[in-house]
């Protein structure tokens, strides 16, 4: 045996650790919590919808080499590409470009914070998309709620515009930018459900369909819209690389993997942790300053997210039975 060659028991351990569903979840939430470094980073130098163009392609192409190599065919049916078209505005192109948008006004961990709305809209628009979802239970209504009452938090809405300087109006627009993005989110994940989930496509060439069908507005946009960016610097590239293939590409893969061996509840649950990280990764690595308010309101946030979700339940009382 090589000396370089780790022992055999050595070798069956890292196998066997990244086969474990919870590293798996580890770098999925770590991998979309820092995405929103990342985005701040390349938003300083690109205008959102090149950001947003950028991460799309580099994010469809390795779906796409990945789908030609496994003999896999994109679906050409003209009603499913309908479809598959207005989700992708609806996932992509709009959120995409507006998270660019805001990337330039608020710092990447309140983009995080914020972000933390996205169950929240998907239950809202599920029960007015999905008929399995329009009765409401209690924990869920209570949930909604509590989790908008948490993005009141954190935008501290107990400052009237009247009293705020100039920055604190852009951090609000900025901040406004990221629920529209939330927003989207909880429309189009609901109406995938209700207009593609019954494709006999499977899941793979649906997402580099939807990304490639994302990028046609933007391809069209950007050469007559935006100007040539300059001063593009190695990081900026490599932020843009990482949001693509990393954020869109591995994520894809391992949020299917923690899906199918952990199941749907524990899946949802990456959404809590990833603002975790996009908060500690903005104050470590981008020197990121937060109010009290936002912390705070992002913990709301993510509670009440629990409670629509159904994580966590409240007590149902039972009334005792009358007397004789």
């Amino acid at each position: 045996m090589s000396v370089l060659s780790p022992p055999p028991a050595t070798s069956a351990g890292v196998r066997r650790l990244a086969a474990d569903w919870r590293v798996k979840f580890a770098l999925l939430a770590l991998i979309w919590g820092m995405s929103f470094v990342f985005i701040r980073v390349a938003a300083q130098s690109l205008e959102p919808m090149q950001l947003s163009l950028g991460r799309i392609v580099a994010g469809a192409l390795p779906l796409l080499a990945v789908v030609l190599l496994r003999g896999g065919r994109l679906p050409t049916s003209p009603r499913l590409l309908a479809h598959m078209f207005v989700a992708a505005l609806l996932l992509n192109t709009i959120p995409f470009t507006l998270f660019g948008y805001a990337g330039q006004l608020i710092p990447s961990a309140v983009m995080g914070i914020v972000n933390a709305a996205t169950p929240l809209f998907g239950v809202v628009f599920s029960m007015l998309l999905l008929a399995d979802e329009r009765r409401p239970d209690r924990d869920r209504l209570l949930g909604l709620g509590i989790g908008f009452l948490g993005v009141l938090v954190v935008f501290g809405v107990w400052n009237s515009l009247g009293e705020v300087s100039v920055s604190d109006r852009d951090a609000m627009v900025g901040m406004g930018f990221v629920v529209a993005a939330t927003a989207c989110y909880g429309i189009g994940t609901p109406y995938l459900r209700r207009f593609v989930a019954g494709s006999s496509h499977g899941a793979l060439e649906l997402s580099a369909l939807q990304l490639l069908l994302a990028a046609v507005p933007l391809a069209v946009l950007v050469p007559v819209a935006t100007d040539a960016p300059t001063g593009v610097t190695w990081q900026v590239v490599a932020s843009v690389l990482v949001l693509g293939v990393m954020g869109t590409g591995v994520a894809y893969v391992l949020q299917y993997a923690v899906l199918r061996e952990a199941g749907a509840t524990v899946a949802t649950t990456v959404t809590y942790v990833a603002p975790v990280v996009s908060i500690a990764a903005g104050i470590v690595l981008m020197g990121e300053t937060l109010s009290w308010n936002q912390p705070l309101g992002a913990l709301v946030i993510i509670v009440g997210a629990a409670l629509c979700q159904g994580l966590v339940r409240t007590r149902h009382v039972v009334p005792p039975p009358p007397r004789d």
